[in-house]
């Protein structure tokens, strides 16, 4: 496995289009002072020793110096043993609702970005615990399979909006039969499906499905959405809000009596999700109490050094730097200045 001990300093590398810019805007300078003097090939016969194409690879060579010198202070490292560790936690699968209706704004700044920010701050106080994310609107899909790369699950959760799924719907029942398999295979360990939703089911079936959950020994909780007095939905790109074929607006209300059948059948809590935060404490409450298993994964307890092996490299292109001269070598001109004379002899011969 590759690391960096300390990549902040590859920020450094962010200086490198900078610097290309400055030295293009530089030849440019140079070029159009040049053309001030005389024209540009009259130029360069009166400058036989002025090499064209020598500073351009002096310059990139610096650059690549400067490029690997931002990885050498990174500390890039290889990991050397594999151990195979225990780590009590428990498996969490987050059903989110990507439906139009959570882009209503009667939660700040809508539903959807509410709920993201809500399971973005669950994962972060994630130690040993797995999460997975299943999307939900018209159908349902599993969004990241269930692991304990967090940075990965929030990477996912980002990328997660509406267009995701273009059948309109709320298919609670699809995401929780979908959570239920999504699980590992590991036996003892506490298992729950968070489901986020603002409770407008357009389907049945999902009080079944939460009881077929708990039967299962999966805790199904469930996190409602919005306020009861409801809210427009915004148009994308533009002030309007989503209206019926009659051009009346749409109003989206939070059905939090299917919502506490929901959880009651899952044998889990359910909380609105407001513009407070306890939502999220009564989710972390409940998460904690669920049975903690020895949840086995593979890591990297040692790591060899690899910045020696860049800084030889940045020393050789150094030394390659050095080496080569921004002028022409006048050995090779001389070479070529005899060859051309005795070419002329033998011409003056004949």
């Amino acid at each position: 496995m590759f690391r960096f001990e300390e990549p902040a300093y590859l920020y450094l590398l962010l200086l490198l289009p900078c610097l290309v810019a400055f030295y293009l805007y530089s030849n440019y300078r140079r070029r159009k002072a040049i053309r001030k003097f005389g024209d540009p090939e009259l130029m360069a016969q009166l400058m036989p020793d002025v090499s064209k194409y020598r500073p351009d690879v002096k310059f990139w060579l610096l650059f690549s110096v400067i490029a690997l010198f931002a990885v050498l202070l990174a500390r890039p490292q290889f990991g050397s043993k594999l151990e195979k560790v225990k780590r009590k936690g428990v498996e969490v699968m987050i059903a989110l609702d990507i439906s139009n209706s959570m882009l209503a704004q009667d939660v700040q700044p809508s539903r959807l970005e509410k709920a993201k920010r809500l399971v973005a701050q669950l994962v972060d106080k994630m130690d040993n615990d797995k999460v997975g994310m299943i999307v939900f609107a018209g159908d349902a899909f599993t969004q990241l399979p269930i692991t304990s790369d967090y940075i990965s699950a929030k990477m996912f959760l980002e990328s997660i909006n509406p267009s995701l799924i273009s059948k309109q719907g709320t298919a609670i029942s699809s995401a929780i039969d979908l959570g239920i398999h999504s699980f590992t295979p590991q036996e003892g360990v506490g298992r729950t499906i968070i489901v986020i939703t603002d409770g407008e089911d357009h389907e049945n079936g999902a009080v079944e499905a939460a009881k077929a959950a708990e039967e299962k020994h999966i805790q199904v909780n469930v996190l409602g959405v919005g306020l009861p007095d409801g809210a427009p939905i915004p148009v994308e790109g533009s002030r309007d809000y989503r209206r019926d074929r009659d051009g009346n607006v749409i109003v989206t209300r939070l059905n939090e009596q299917m919502c506490q059948e929901l959880a009651k059948a899952g044998n889990g809590i359910y909380a609105r999700v407001d513009n407070s935060n306890l939502a999220q404490r009564a989710l972390e409450q409940a998460i904690d109490k669920l049975a903690k298993a020895d949840v086995e994964s593979q890591v990297y307890s040692e790591y060899n050094e690899q910045f020696q092996a860049v800084a030889w490299i940045i020393l050789i292109i150094l030394l390659v730097e050095m080496l080569i001269l921004e002028r022409k070598n006048p050995l090779f001109r001389n070479i070529r200045l005899f060859s051309n004379r005795e070419g002329d002899k033998v011409y003056d011969e004949k």
